[in-house]
């Protein structure tokens, strides 16, 4: 197994709120990739004394041990044990059914001989890429899903849409939101690399229309995640740029061939 891992923040002045981790069990067999994209909170008070990289460290930390050690749940399964114990840990000290209580976006896949699973939680992307070079993207596209206009403030947006029926789900403090993810599975067999990335640097494809999913992969498989965060970052800084929340977001890519 080969692994490249490249996260880039948004501003110097910011902390990253992505986390990202690939491992190899003791056994050596198999491996489990987790990737995480913090929901920055607007200014005012979301009811939480800890900042986001705080919980996506801690959730990340619990996916990547459950991926590893529990191979009889499945990944819905561990998504929301590893949500469970994020929240207990500021269950006491922090008000969890805040609409803003700190929250991200998932990327969870765990391969062995046989199978290679997957989940998808919100807008962050993971892509498997055949051996004969076929790329398939999974997705969840509630996002795009959404009415006109429910993402136009986030007052709007954490009223009408955010971890509701017809909106969108993040994982918060609700182990229940895990059934709301995006899974499945492929023979091993049939995958031959992966590539998972925060909505920092699939802007590549979404937002610049640079290229489709293969050839995003293409991009990452010859120059590296850095090579993709580089160019995304380049089409930012045009000045026709017309974006919407942030100029430059927190952008991770992890890249491994099995």
């Amino acid at each position: 197994m080969h692994t490249e891992i490249s996260s880039v923040p948004g501003a110097p002045e910011r902390p990253n709120e992505d986390w990202a981790s690939v491992a190899v069990p003791a056994s050596g067999q198999g491996g489990t990739l987790v990737l995480l994209d913090g929901v920055t909170p607007p200014l005012d008070d979301d009811g939480c004394e800890h900042s986001v990289p705080w919980f996506t460290a801690r959730l990340g930390g619990a996916l990547t041990e459950l991926s590893d050690s529990r191979p009889d749940l499945t990944l819905t399964g561990i998504l929301s044990e590893a949500i469970r114990r994020t929240a207990d840990a500021h269950r006491d000290t922090c008000d969890l059914s805040h609409v803003r209580t700190p929250q991200a976006t998932v990327v969870l896949a765990r391969w062995g001989a046989e199978r290679v699973e997957y989940l998808v939680l919100a807008d962050s992307v993971l892509l498997l890429r055949s051996p004969e070079g076929a790329v398939r993207a999974v997705v969840d596209d509630r996002l795009d899903l959404l009415p006109p206009g429910s993402l136009a403030s986030h007052a709007i947006t954490d009223a009408t849409v955010r971890n509701k029926e017809g909106g969108f789900f993040t994982a918060a403090a609700d182990p229940s939101v895990a059934a709301r993810a995006v899974t499945g599975s492929a023979p091993a067999a049939e995958v031959r690399a992966l590539v998972a990335m925060t909505d920092g640097a699939t802007r590549w494809t979404e937002v610049f229309g640079m290229g489709d999913w293969a050839d995003c992969f293409a991009v990452v498989a010859k120059e590296g995640p850095r090579g993709l965060i580089a160019r995304v970052r380049e089409l930012e800084a045009s000045p026709s740029y017309a974006y919407r929340w942030k100029r430059h977001d927190d952008a991770t890519v992890v890249y491994v061939e099995l």
